[in-house]
């Protein structure tokens, strides 16, 4: 079954920042886009869409034919519609895939599915990241190096405030000697979620081939295995005899 990915990208370091636009020309969501295709090739469609479409490029029709949908930014999580938030977690409810990059931890959805503030420590030095596979058997982790090495990166360390992840998959160490839990899964409905940490707007992270790969594998993973799409329901169901 084909994969119909969006990868949604905030979309503003690039528009304003020239450094950063050097970087990602085609902005952090082109990057993330053209490694899936590499990785995923026939069988993912992949499209984008940023904030400053009509709905945040997120319209209902959008996400219903979205099966995966990744999620990046950092300076205007607060001007993301509620609307649009809550239509994505309905979406994420009902069974779409929701992969939560980086500074997304502090996006209006990664907040609202968790429940908690998702704050975490941080320090942007360029230090070098070592993400370390916990869970070597889980599918995201399938074909990661041990560990990926990234020379520059943002720090980010605990605490960390989310719930207990269903799985730890990524652990990363920092040059500074903080740990972070770098990549976890949640099941929120009948939806899962991964968030990842490596992918600073201000390194090419996301030209890194382990991290591509780590993505692609998450993009699979989070694939929902059937095209239906529903909310669980509340039932009154008539009683029934089971002595029969």
């Amino acid at each position: 079954m084909t994969i119909r990915v969006t990868v949604w990208n905030e979309y503003v370091h690039e528009t304003t920042q020239d450094d950063i636009a050097a970087i990602y020309p085609d902005g952090i969501h082109g990057a993330i886009a053209d490694g899936l295709a590499g990785l995923l090739g026939e069988d993912a469609v992949i499209g984008t869409a940023t904030l400053a479409e009509p709905e945040h490029g997120l319209t209902e029709e959008r996400l219903a034919a979205t099966d995966v949908l990744l999620w990046w930014g950092h300076m205007a999580h607060d001007q993301v519609d509620d609307e649009v938030v809550a239509r994505v977690q309905r979406h994420v409810l009902g069974g779409m895939g929701l992969l939560v990059l980086h500074s997304g931890h502090f996006s209006k959805i990664f907040i609202r599915l968790m429940g908690t503030t998702c704050s975490l420590a941080w320090r942007n030095d360029a230090e070098r990241e070592l993400v370390w596979t916990v869970k070597p058997g889980h599918p995201i982790a399938e074909g990661v190096e041990q560990p990926i090495v990234i020379d520059r990166q943002e720090m980010y360390g605990e605490h960390f405030d989310i719930p207990d992840p269903d799985e730890l998959v990524f652990i990363s160490s920092f040059a500074g000697g903080e740990v972070f839990r770098s990549g976890v899964t949640f099941t929120r409905g009948l939806g899962r979620i991964f968030y990842f940490s490596p992918g600073d707007q201000e390194y090419p992270v996301y030209f890194h081939p382990q991290i591509r790969r780590v993505l692609a594998n998450g993009v699979r993973w989070a694939a929902p295995t059937t095209s239906e799409r529903r909310l669980p329901e509340v039932s009154n169901p008539a009683a029934r005899d089971w002595t029969a």
